[in-house]
């Protein structure tokens, strides 16, 4: 059990975990959605601090730290396969070809496309976040998008018929990781956000699922950049809408509300 949790902090963020990985990559999948509320917190707690010492209310700023150290605490992981993604599926319809462009390490046209409209996307509604006092969704965000790539790992076969990256991953995922990080994902967002947190989940599950679809038809599978694109995906679409409607948000997220 440690060892899985120390395999999934080492492959969603950058910090230097002590101990020794999971003797099978799989283990660490049910851990996704725990490690994606730890790095939520830290960026909210980061943007809340960013509010206190900075001169007056500067929603814009806030969202550029957060952006920032979302990038900087991932190594920018899943960034780097939201690109590839772009590029692959942007290129071609060939299934050989694709897979080939996915792993060239260059970064096309396409894929700074992607970039540029994830990144703008994100920075407008953590503005509007800021702006309204609903930056805790922030880790709703971070934990729903993780438990995404335990979703597609779970479902769909490894695309590649070489090993990459994302393989050990994927192939070894069974229906008890699946459903170890599913529930979870939804205890950490009830527990945090009640009913609103339910409500999020399943955005971001269909969310996942009608990438996942794409994904096989296209491919016939995921790798370890589809994991990642379909990780930043998620996590822009929950971000958007909970600066959509965040005073109807908050309305959802006290149980006490719904029982009177």
């Amino acid at each position: 059990m440690i060892a899985g949790i120390v395999t999934a902090l080492r492959t969603l963020t950058i910090f230097p975990v002590p101990g020794r990985d999971a003797d099978d990559m799989a283990d660490s999948l049910p851990w996704f959605a725990v490690v994606g509320c730890i790095l939520g917190f830290i960026v909210y707690g980061l943007c809340r601090l960013t509010g206190f010492v900075g001169a007056g209310a500067w929603p814009e700023g806030v969202a550029v730290v957060a952006l920032v150290a979302g990038t900087v605490l991932t190594g920018g992981l899943h960034l780097d396969g939201l690109a590839d993604w772009a590029d692959g599926f942007g290129s071609t319809s060939d299934r050989h070809r694709t897979l080939q462009i996915m792993k060239d390490p260059h970064v096309g046209a396409f894929g700074v496309l992607a970039l540029v409209v994830v990144l703008i996307a994100k920075w407008v509604a953590l503005t509007r976040l800021a702006a309204a006092g609903g930056l805790v969704w922030i880790a709703a965000a971070y934990i729903v998008s993780r438990t995404s790539m335990v979703e597609l790992a779970g479902w769909l076969p490894y695309a590649r018929p070489e090993e990459g990256i994302g393989a050990s991953f994927v192939q070894n995922a069974g229906r008890r990781h699946r459903f170890w990080a599913l529930f979870s994902a939804l205890a950490l967002l009830l527990v945090i956000y009640g009913p609103a947190g339910a409500l999020l989940f399943g955005v971001g599950w269909i969310t996942s699922r009608l990438f996942g679809l794409w994904c096989r038809r296209r491919v016939g599978g995921v790798t370890g950049d589809l994991l990642g694109a379909c990780s930043e995906i998620v996590e822009t679409v929950i971000l958007a809408v909970c600066a959509a409607v965040p005073g109807r948000l908050v309305e959802f997220a006290d149980w006490s509300l719904l029982l009177s």
